[in-house]
This record gives structure tokens, C-alpha cells and sequence, in this order.
């Protein structure tokens, strides 16, 4: 289902607003600051407002190599997908197609666990829908986030590690040939304790990992390590936002259980440069998404 001409245009202008940090503020803001090129389509893949997603193809016949992309904001409300068409855009041109998702986050009716992680999944597992009518090629499906959405991207990665009874769980979940989170908050046991963006963790999975060891397991991509396809975990030195301890961690977890993962270090990267296509850091982060498909 598609939105109105009204609807689209009211959702593709909305503001996007996230909290200035000391790395927000050291590229001014840079991505955050331009609208994003427009997107080929935008559809629901869900019955609620904000179950729907844009679709960016790139020239030529196809089949094409697909991103699902998320987009980040520590899963607050007043952050939304629009910036991450920048990337999207990009992709296009480096010839992959995307599927940006947009997802009911904290703040909005029915966000935050489960429903946050189960809007994402039935997002990635709507690209089956969307190949029927597009050229996608569904053996080179891969995910793409950033931050809080490096997170999900990470997550639907390790869903068919998840224990069928569990509210996570998914019977058949979409296949994942590799992921990249960009620097993904992919510990949240880890980014709980460090209180991250004031406790959005917590926020998310309803409370503390002491009270709720079990959504925590379901819920934390580096609990379900071995995931058995590659991940490349892109992170800036001068993160500030989210550390770079955090994909460091990640990375020894997989490793040591027999997982193809891999830390990209961005040298001098912030937290919002590298999703910003015109930084010196896009080159590395276009190189390694390439390289997954």
C-alpha cells in the first residue's frame, strides 16, 4: 500500500532533530543539515503509519544487490529515516538498491520492545514483496545501520538465532548474506552500563538486563553470536556518542566463536561523518559494503 501525494510530501519534509553532540557539532551538523535526493517509491509493509520504507533502485536492468538500512537515533521517535537516503542515494549510484526502513521507535504508539524489533523484521522480510515487483536479488540481501539502527541492522542478521517461542523470534526470517553496522550500538548489555544517550537502552527493552536477562539475550546481537555470515563493523576513532569499544567487543565475541567479523576503524571518524557520503570517510564505508555483496 502506498502513501497518499499528501502524506508523502507531510513525512519526506519533516524535521529531523537530533541532540547536537560535540560530534554533531564538529561537521555542523553536515548530513543531518540537506534533504535527502528523492526516494524511487515509498511503501507500507505494515498496516500502522509508520510500518513503511523507501525504495532507491539503481540504473540498468538488474537484478541488483540489495542494503536494508536503518536508520539511527538511539530508537527515540524524533528521529526519522530521511538521512539516510544520503547513503541510499550513493548506493544507487555505486549500483545497489536499498530498502530504507522506517519503524515505530520510543515515544510512538506501541514502540520500544517488542514491537520496535518486530516492525524492522517484518520490514527485511517484506523485500520478498518488494522482488516481485522490483529486480532485486534476493541471494545478495544485505544489512546496513547506523548506530541505534546498526543495532537492528546487526539483530535481523541473528534472527534465525533466536529461540523459536521467544517474542522475537521469526518461523522465516529473511536471509542476511552480511551486515554493517555503522557505529552500531550492537552490545546493549555494554551501552546499558554505560548509560548511552541517558538510558535510551533501558528505554528500549523495558528495563535493566539484571531484571530482563531474557530480552536482553533475544534482543543483543552479540548474544547470538556464532551468526555464521560476515559482518564488518565500520567505527570512528572520535565517536563520542557511541564508543568504539562497543563494535571492538563485538568483533572478539564473534571471532572467538568461529564468526567472520571484522572492525573497519575509521580513523579521526565521528559519529554522524561516516554516513555522510561526501566525507573522507565514505570511500572506506561504500568499499566494505561492496565487498559484503
Amino acid at each position: 500500500m502506498k502513501f497518499s501525494r499528501r502524506e508523502l510530501l507531510r513525512l519526506s519534509t519533516a524535521p529531523v532533530a537530533w541532540a547536537c553532540t560535540s560530534a554533531c557539532k564538529s561537521m555542523g551538523r553536515g548530513v543531518l543539515d540537506l534533504p535527502a535526493p528523492a526516494a524511487d517509491a515509498r511503501l507500507h509493509y505494515g498496516a500502522d503509519p509508520l510500518q513503511f520504507g523507501d525504495v532507491r533502485l539503481p540504473q540498468g536492468a538488474g537484478p541488483y544487490p540489495t542494503a536494508i538500512m536503518i536508520h539511527g537515533g538511539f530508537w527515540r521517535a524524533q528521529y526519522s529515516l530521511e538521512y539516510m537516503g544520503h547513503l541510499a542515494a550513493a548506493f544507487a549510484r555505486a549500483g545497489i538498491a536499498s530498502w530504507n526502513l522506517e519503524y515505530r521507535r520510543i515515544g510512538n504508539p506501541g514502540g520500544g520492545w517488542p514491537n520496535t524489533f518486530l516492525d524492522v523484521a517484518a520490514g527485511a522480510d517484506y523485500v520478498r514483496e518488494l522482488a516481485k515487483k522490483y529486480p532485486l536479488d534476493l541471494k545478495r540481501v544485505i544489512t546496513v545501520g547506523h548506530s541505534a539502527g546498526g543495532h537492528l541492522a546487526l539483530w535481523l542478521a541473528a534472527r534465525p538465532r533466536i529461540q523459536s517461542g521467544d517474542p522475537l523470534a521469526t518461523l522465516d526470517p529473511l536471509s542476511i548474506r552480511g551486515s554493517a553496522p555503522i557505529a552500531g550500538v550492537v552490545d546493549l548489555r555494554r551501552a546499558w552500563e554505560l548509560r548511552l544517550n541517558d538510558g535510551a537502552v533501558a528505554e528500549l527493552m523495558g528495563g535493566p538486563p539484571e531484571k530482563l536477562a531474557k530480552r536482553y539475550h533475544a534482543g543483543s546481537p552479540i548474544e547470538l553470536v556464532p551468526l555464521g555470515g560476515r559482518v564488518r563493523l565500520l567505527h570512528g576513532t572520535e565517536d563520542s556518542v557511541v564508543p568504539i569499544e562497543i563494535s571492538n567487543g563485538y568483533q572478539k565475541a564473534a571471532n572467538r566463536v568461529g564468526d567472520d567479523a571484522r572492525l573497519v576503524v575509521l580513523p579521526g571518524g565521528d559519529h554522524f561523518g561516516p554516513v555522510d557520503p561526501r566525507s573522507e570517510h565514505w570511500p572506506s564505508v561504500e568499499k566494505t559494503v561492496q565487498s559484503l555483496l
